[in-house]
């Protein structure tokens, strides 16, 4: 059972995705404004926001960076729209997860829960991932603690999504071994399939935030055709 917040304008969507998610047992709260799910995500603990672009008072993308402020929710984007730059600038500005309209519930229950999965497994340690979660991972300059959830380059906490350290931290514990972009799917977004491209853009945004570019890193090395490895700059290695 999740506590799930609606924001959808459109009556028919809103109320069938209501009485999905009820009969799914989940605890449901739904509003038609950004304005509104704001005032809702401040007040109330949510588990996931299911976040329509087309919102009468604010563009859901602008809700979206908005609700970032405030809160690592986890976010699932409902859209009519399926521009892949849009979807990159999504991804970049803190979505979870998205899906084009029309969906099936089959496929939304899919995405929440690989959602959910996701962030009760950073909130309860991973379970059986315990062994990870209790020591610091140290690559180089890097020191990523994935009990506090907080990673620091050369003695600097790093501002990082929930995604960003999710990643991060999955890839330093297993320094200098390339983990396949199936891998980081299943482990990281658990799931079974996806687009590279979500992959890709979280790499991006983490390596901006590591001071590195794909044509010159420093810790993030993409093996083409194979997957991505993190690694030590030459010059920190004894």
């Amino acid at each position: 059972m999740a506590r799930v917040l609606v924001v959808e304008d459109d009556q028919f969507v809103r109320s069938a995705l209501i009485r999905h998610l009820k009969h799914a047992s989940h605890v449901v709260r739904s509003v038609g404004t950004a304005l509104e799910a704001l005032r809702e995500v401040a007040q109330y603990g949510f588990d996931v926001v299911i976040l329509d672009l087309g919102l009468p008072d604010l563009d859901g993308a602008e809700a979206l960076k908005m609700l970032r402020g405030i809160t690592d929710v986890p976010v699932i984007i409902a859209t009519a729209r399926d521009n892949e730059n849009e979807i990159v600038r999504l991804l970049n500005d803190g979505a979870d997860d998205y899906l084009v309209k029309p969906f099936s519930v089959e496929h939304l229950s899919a995405r929440m829960a690989a959602v959910l999965r996701r962030s009760q497994g950073g909130a309860n340690g991973g379970g059986g991932q315990g062994t990870v979660t209790e020591r610091v991972l140290r690559v180089g300059g890097l020191a990523i603690d994935p009990l506090r959830r907080q990673a620091e380059l050369d003695g600097t906490l790093l501002d990082l999504t929930r995604r960003e350290f999710d990643l991060l931290a999955f890839l330093a514990g297993r320094p200098g071994v390339v983990v396949a972009r199936k891998e980081l799917l299943a482990e990281v977004w658990q799931q079974a399939y996806g687009d590279d491209q979500t992959i890709d853009v979280h790499l991006s945004w983490l390596r901006r935030k590591l001071g590195e570019t794909a044509a010159r890193p420093r810790y993030l090395h993409t093996i083409r055709g194979v997957g991505v490895k993190l690694e030590a700059p030459q010059q920190a290695r004894p």
